[in-house]
């Protein structure tokens, strides 16, 4: 199924979706095309705030936008295979019998099928700036990335036969 179909998928049930991206054999190459896709979706969320901010404050903005890039293209994914391997270690103190392969895609999945919420976010912080609304679709933005991530993380780590392939 194409990336954008699963996406909207996601929201109806997200524990279909991953049950369907953990059927194949596990491919690394799809794990990172995941992150990667979340993570410069996220840097193009942030240019509305960025450039509302660099226009309020009178700066360039193209030094802000270089360290945008450099933070969530080329360090984040690094947080983010942190983060996978340390969930899965915890799921692994509570019974979870899945691989690390299984939690980096629910990780990473989560964060790219969470992205449009996260544009969203983007565009509400550079046209309406700091408040209550920028910070409703932030805890929207939250809640769904918890409930697709615990989602995914919970059919990852229950699938006894990824155990093989812990990569």
């Amino acid at each position: 199924m194409p990336v954008a179909s699963d996406i909207v998928a996601t929201y109806r049930g997200p524990g279909r979706v991953m049950r369907r991206l953990l059927a194949g054999p596990p491919r690394e190459d799809r794990a990172l095309a995941y992150l990667m896709g979340g993570c410069v979706l996220t840097f193009v969320a942030q240019w509305p705030r960025l450039a509302r901010d660099a226009h309020l404050e009178g700066t360039d903005i193209n030094p802000t936008l270089g360290g945008a890039l450099l933070a969530w293209v080329f360090i984040a994914p690094l947080a983010f295979y942190a983060l996978a391997s340390v969930s899965h270690l915890v799921a692994r103190l509570f019974g979870g019998r899945g691989s690390f392969y299984g939690t980096r895609i629910a990780l990473f999945w989560s964060w790219l099928a969470a992205a449009p919420i996260l544009l969203l976010h983007g565009l509400t912080a550079g046209f309406v700036g700091a408040g209550p609304a920028l910070q409703t679709v932030g805890l929207v933005w939250l809640g769904v990335f918890l409930w697709f991530w615990l989602s995914g993380l919970r059919i990852a780590e229950t699938r006894a036969d990824l155990v093989a392939e812990s990569i």
